[in-house]
């Protein structure tokens, strides 16, 4: 089995319930460790939009990664992610952010992520799970301490907290 790290992020159609929704879906095909809290984040990049939801959830899977590539973008898909430029709204972003210390440069996929290192958005909830993992020669801990500060406020939901991964029974 392998760890790997998803980043979750809306702003589009009750950020929080497509996140949730697309955690459940993620459910029934990988193993869930752990899970950050959720995070208002303002936009990065494309900044004439709304305050995004963000998360980071761990799992173990035996997926490989292009394969767990097409589900995440399936995934997507299916809640209604559009396109139309970098860094536009969207109802769904999730984003492998690295699987075991694998280090992967394919025309479709590049682990760890790029760009991790630089996105507090990202870093935050990572660092709720595991702080001293390891990115470019630094904690996750390290990365955080040398962004700056966005205003990141974390939302308190019950509903998200409460979702048991022990009840997980994927394969």
């Amino acid at each position: 089995m392998h760890t790997i790290w998803i980043a979750y992020g809306s702003n589009q159609g009750d950020p929080i319930a497509q996140l949730l929704r697309a955690r459940q879906t993620l459910a029934s095909h990988l193993l869930e460790t752990g899970a950050s809290a959720l995070y208002r984040t303002p936009p990065w990049g494309y900044t004439a939009q709304p305050d995004f939801i963000n998360a980071v959830v761990r799992y173990r899977t035996e997926l490989a990664p292009l394969i767990l590539l097409d589900l995440l973008q399936h995934i997507e898909q299916q809640q209604g992610r559009e396109r139309p430029f970098k860094n536009a709204p969207r109802t769904l972003d999730l984003d492998l952010l690295a699987y075991d210390d694998l280090q992967l440069d394919h025309p479709r996929l590049t682990l760890p992520h790029p760009g991790i290192c630089e996105r507090t958005f990202v870093l935050r909830p990572l660092a709720d799970l595991d702080p001293e993992l390891t990115l470019g020669g630094q904690t996750i801990r390290a990365h955080l301490a040398c962004c700056g500060d966005i205003n990141i406020e974390p939302v308190a939901r019950p509903d998200w907290q409460t979702t048991n991964p022990g009840e997980n029974h994927a394969p």
